[in-house]
């Protein structure tokens, strides 16, 4: 039985913590966390789901198995009401931050910071982070380039945490590839891995429910087939050609499901 996993400083609103609640808990049983879920109208619907393992890493197949998990448990309690494309994924490179063991493992790094209330008189920060305090309460970031007079470090209350994710940099982006957050592809030297990686970063166009393209981000990428039935899943990397242009760093499983006719 998998031990729980830390508890998430941000949570989800609306039919996002509703899928939140229902697939978390599964989720973990697998021994994997639950990140983040998001529900937008690219292709009519889109349910997201970032999990990744407690070290941080996620194949095409972890995503397969936790796709298979879920899906039948989102059939049931039916969160979202109406058809929907499922996407699990990784976090990707420039992932979000939720937990306190996020920042502690990305302590050097850039990342952006929202808050929930203000800190003197500011909500949004932008610098680099350091290890968070040993309970766990607050996190410091390095300021650039502030006014005279002004601190150039602070230490922001998680407990009042909205949004936070990293900034994607080349030191990023190594490091990443290093730990094997972002596998290469046989053959590629890393300042080529890198140039692709970078290169990712903007969105493809999304594709029409009937027929998903390919969509890439820095760290998320996905491969899907037409759809049979009512359901539509990734091939796996290995089946399938990668071109030079178009190689993925991280890998994500996709899923299109009917979960009933609108009312």
């Amino acid at each position: 039985m998998a031990e729980p996993s830390e508890k998430r400083l941000v949570t989800e609103n609306g039919v996002a913590a509703r899928v939140a609640r229902v697939v978390e808990a599964p989720i973990e049983g697998l021994g994997y966390q639950l990140v983040r879920v998001k529900v937008s109208s690219a292709n009519g619907c889109t349910v997201q789901i970032m999990a990744e393992r407690p070290d941080g890493t996620m194949t095409v197949e972890d995503c397969e198995v936790v796709s298979r998990a879920i899906s039948p448990i989102l059939d049931l309690d039916d969160p979202v009401g109406t058809a929907y494309y499922l996407e699990v994924s990784s976090p990707g490179i420039d992932r979000p931050l939720v937990r306190v063991s996020d920042f502690a493992r990305w302590a050097g790094h850039e990342a952006k910071l929202e808050l929930a209330v203000p800190l003197d008189g500011r909500k949004r920060f932008r610098g680099l982070i350091g290890t968070p305090s040993p309970d766990g309460a607050t996190v410091p970031v390095d300021l650039p380039d502030v006014k005279e007079g002004l601190p150039s470090r602070i230490a922001v209350p998680l407990r009042d945490l909205a949004e936070a994710h990293l900034v994607l940099t080349d030191e990023l982006v190594r490091e990443s590839l290093r730990r094997g957050s972002a596998p290469p592809q046989d053959g590629e030297d890393e300042e080529d891995r890198d140039a692709d990686a970078i290169a990712d970063d903007a969105p493809r166009p999304a594709a029409p429910p009937a027929r998903p393209k390919k969509a890439s981000r820095p760290g998320k990428a996905k491969q899907t087939k037409p759809p049979k039935d009512k359901a539509v899943k990734d091939r796996p990397a290995k089946d399938r050609p990668v071109k030079d242009k178009d190689k993925p760093v991280v890998t994500k499983s996709v899923r299109l499901k009917e979960t009933g006719k609108l009312h």
